[in-house]
């Protein structure tokens, strides 16, 4: 194998030799040391990010795969963020996860990693600080849990929450069968099974080349999802072998392939922020506006909750990713490579849909044009995004009066007040949300329709933030929009009673306020003191040093790789 990385730990008789060598004896045997490649295994499993409880069952098999290749395997536990429980947001630690997990790569004496992740912000995580460390890795997605059912329909994870709980406002569905349907939503281990942030980051990692080719997909509790975690243990040997790096796997080409996937599979617009920030690690060419010059014309394909009928189980058995992207092999860059090292269009070749109603032709698409589209305008100087995949078609060009929301509390406290000052035309804006303002930039951008609109039978509005929304979510939602109002957006300027004016064909969003009035025009005092920078800890750090959404919202500090040297000894 030649001399590793992890040699100037654990080679010759002095001292600091010994002393690494003699601490790793607790089951390794002398030969672990005599030039094996050590493969780190980044496990994000833990009880509490549900999603990932079952990763440590898959790194065992890794294990076996790194063994057999003649490896040595080494658990690492990294941080772990479960989208359902961390509070303000997950978001918010996608940074430190990302650094804590660069860090302790570089830190310790290994050679290569397998990365395990499936939750929202565990993949993307990953993949920042594997571009970053850039040492051999590749990257086993956890899965998406099997498609539980309730009353004989089909649930899908996220997307049905949000639909049933709306139709608990409208006064359509009841508490109690709502409560009831609480334990049929989760039928197996797994992240969500709609394509939401947690399946398009899988998906989006294969079409980067970082996963093995086919894997990503396969659901949680499928036996072939541990047969490909024995793979990748084996793959990430050969890899350190051949020194195929992140930074071999991830270029231009590979990033464009990604944003094709993406519109085709009707993917989660999460995926812009977390594939701007891996491409700032790695000085790769990337901006928003990519997104909409290479998705806009890529036509939807896949059938999947939250764009269209079908779940992720489906997917995989009608033929996965793969049967995906043969339909728009045109549209691919064929100099892009895998972690194979072979050019990623080669393993599409045999690749084949089997159910027509799930994932269809290129002659029959669910869309013509499915991309997210980018928009600008003076309510958006620094752009926003939209997915049309998921927005009702007759709101894509509307005109309507603002009605404001400051904070979330203040959308919670208003928006079932009988007395609001609303109607199906109106614009819903919400701000404080973004990375600085939050902080960390939470999922909150579809917010619920009011209570007395839904009883009227409205099931989607306008609506304008500059936070996220989940990829499990749908409706007309404008979202990303930048700057944020708390880094000085125009977006703290409007006021409930503006026009919006928003046009997704010509790629506009505006307030139709004159120029010299917007310019006059200061925040709220109330609405800047909401603003005010935390006292202490990661979240002051966060806020000081974060970017906007348009580049990644990293933190200026950790843009750029670092590579996996490490100039001092120990002790």
């Amino acid at each position: 194998m030649g001399e590793q990385r992890s040699s100037q730990w654990y080679a010759g008789t002095d001292r600091n030799a010994y002393i690494h060598r003699a601490w790793m004896r607790r089951g390794l045997p002398a030969h672990a040391f005599d030039g094996r490649p050590h493969i780190a295994i980044a496990n994000t499993a833990s009880d509490l990010t549900p999603c990932n409880a079952h990763l440590n069952e898959v790194a065992r098999s890794v294990e076996h795969g790194v063994h057999e290749a003649g490896g040595i395997p080494l658990n690492l536990p990294v941080v772990s963020l479960g989208e359902t429980l961390v509070r303000p947001t997950a978001m918010l630690w996608r940074n430190m996860a990302a650094m804590a997990t660069e860090e302790m790569l570089r830190a310790n004496p290994v050679d290569g990693v397998v990365l395990l992740g499936g939750c929202d912000k565990t993949i993307p995580a990953l993949l920042m600080a594997a571009a970053s460390v850039d040492l051999p890795a590749v990257v086993v997605p956890g899965g998406p849990m099997l498609t539980g059912t309730f009353r004989g329909q089909p649930l899908g994870c996220g997307t049905d929450v949000w639909r049933l709980s709306e139709e608990v406002r409208a006064g359509t569905l009841s508490q109690e069968e709502f409560t009831r349907s609480e334990s049929s939503m989760i039928r197996s281990r797994g992240h969500c099974n709609t394509m939401g942030t947690a399946s398009t980051m899988a998906i989006v990692a294969e079409a980067l080349g970082m996963v093995p080719p086919g894997l990503a997909g396969t659901p949680a509790a499928d036996s072939r999802l541990l047969e490909g975690a024995h793979d990748a243990g084996r793959l990430a040997v050969e890899m350190v072998a051949a020194g195929r790096r992140p930074s071999d796997v991830l270029t231009r080409a590979s990033f464009l392939n990604a944003i094709v996937a993406l519109a085709a599979v009707g993917g989660s617009t999460n995926a812009v922020v977390h594939l701007l920030a891996i491409a700032g690690r790695l000085g790769v060419e990337l901006t928003q506006d990519d997104f909409d010059r290479t998705g806009a014309g890529v036509p939807l394909l896949v059938d999947l909750q939250p764009a269209g009928r079908f779940l992720m189980e489906d997917l995989h058995r009608a033929g996965g990713l793969s049967a995906v992207l043969r339909e728009v092999q045109d549209l691919l860059d064929p100099d892009a490579i895998t972690v194979t090292g072979r050019p990623f269009v080669e393993h599409l070749d045999e690749a084949r849909i089997w159910d027509a109603e799930v994932i269809r032709t290129r002659e029959k698409p669910l869309q013509d044009h499915a991309g997210i589209a980018v928009l600008y305008g003076n309510l958006a100087p620094s752009g926003a995004v939209i997915k049309p995949a998921a927005a009702s078609e007759h709101l894509l060009r509307h005109r309507g009066r603002a009605v404001v929301f400051d904070s979330i509390e203040d959308m919670h406290a208003r928006i079932d007040d009988p007395g609001l000052d609303v109607d199906a035309d109106s614009v819903l804006v919400l701000r404080g949300c973004g990375p600085k303002g939050y902080p960390g930039m939470p999922e909150v951008a579809n917010l619920p329709l009011p209570a007395k609109l839904l009883r009227e039978g409205v099931r989607d509005m306008v609506r304008i933030c500059d936070g996220r929304m989940s990829g499990t979510a749908y409706g007309t939602v404008v979202l990303h929009v930048t700057p944020e109002a708390a880094a000085g957006g125009p977006l703290a300027l409007v006021r409930t009673g503006d026009m919006i004016v928003l046009d997704v064909g010509e790629r506009r969003l505006d307030v139709d306020v004159p120029a010299e009035e917007l310019a006059a025009r200061a925040p709220d005092p109330a609405t800047v003191a909401a603003y005010a920078a935390p006292s202490r800890g990661w979240e002051r750090l966060y806020v000081q040093t974060v970017g906007q959404a348009n580049t990644g919202a990293d933190l200026d500090f950790l843009v750029g790789s670092s590579g996996d040297a490490v100039s001092r000894e120990s002790h």
